[in-house]
């Protein structure tokens, strides 16, 4: 983690990542306007971002786009803070919330594409089974993820309850085993606007690793923002450990209270 916390000391770099928050999947080009930055300097701080793994980016045509990727703070906090300290920092972080609410002249629209990004000890046919085998989705994830995963089929989230209650469907776009899997993504009853959510999975080996990118894009509000932001950390460290060690987690991430701010 000493990456992450050297990154994390320049003010700059907290400020790239600040604006990243604030609107996630930025240009260079984009991000240099907003901080008043020259290219070269903004790069520089980029790239330290990119080495401690706190950005990623995401080739789109021929566009680089910068994403916040909140996996190793979110390993810094399973980390260092307690359960016991959970309470009154979440108080606190409320307070603050609410002033900052007040504060805030006008409000953003636009809700942005979430990008996580974990690493794993596995290979990419290891990781293609886990995302697309419903014996061993129902393990991880605590459903099941039921589909013959054909460009242009159907999927379903089922409940594992013996309910057979399907919570989350829809189709699959795209699919090439084993490294990318592109799905919508349909809550049961809910229809946005602007169609269904799109999931994608990038596999990408690299020795006896895979870096694993879930990108979660057109997204209906920023309630469904808050929502998948507690769900796909929980559902990957799950595959992580399932994957690494045989077991998933030792207790249901998915029971732990949301964390604030």
């Amino acid at each position: 983690m000493d990456a992450v916390f050297k990154a994390l000391a320049d003010p700059t770099r907290r400020l790239l990542l600040d604006r990243l928050r604030e609107h996630n999947g930025q240009t260079l080009r984009e991000l240099c306007e907003r901080l008043g930055m020259a290219r070269q300097s903004a790069t520089q701080h980029l790239d330290i971002l990119q080495r401690a793994n706190l950005v990623i980016v995401v080739r789109t045509g021929r566009e680089r786009l910068h994403y916040l990727n909140p996996a190793p703070i979110h390993e810094i906090e399973e980390r260092w803070i307690s359960e016991f300290e959970k309470p009154r920092l979440q108080a606190i972080s409320a307070i603050k919330n609410r002033a900052e609410e007040y504060a805030m002249t006008h409000a953003t629209t636009s809700v942005p594409t979430y990008v996580y990004v974990t690493y794993i000890r596995a290979s990419t046919e290891q990781v293609w089974q886990a995302l697309t085998d419903a014996e061993l989705t129902a393990r991880y994830w605590e459903h099941a993820n039921v589909s013959d995963w054909q460009p242009g089929s159907t999927w379903e989230h089922r409940r594992i309850d013996g309910s057979d209650l399907v919570e989350v469907a829809g189709r699959v776009i795209e699919a090439e085993s084993p490294t990318r899997l592109v799905i919508t993504f349909e809550v049961s009853g809910d229809e946005p606007p602007g169609g269904p959510s799109v999931v994608t999975f990038l596999v990408e080996p690299h020795d006896d690793i895979v870096r694993l990118t879930v990108t979660h894009e057109n997204l209906a509000d920023q309630a469904m923002l808050s929502g998948i932001s507690h769900g796909w950390p929980a559902v990957l460290a799950n595959l992580k450990s399932l994957l690494e060690t045989g077991k998933v987690l030792p207790q249901s991430p998915f029971e732990m209270q949301r964390p604030h701010g």
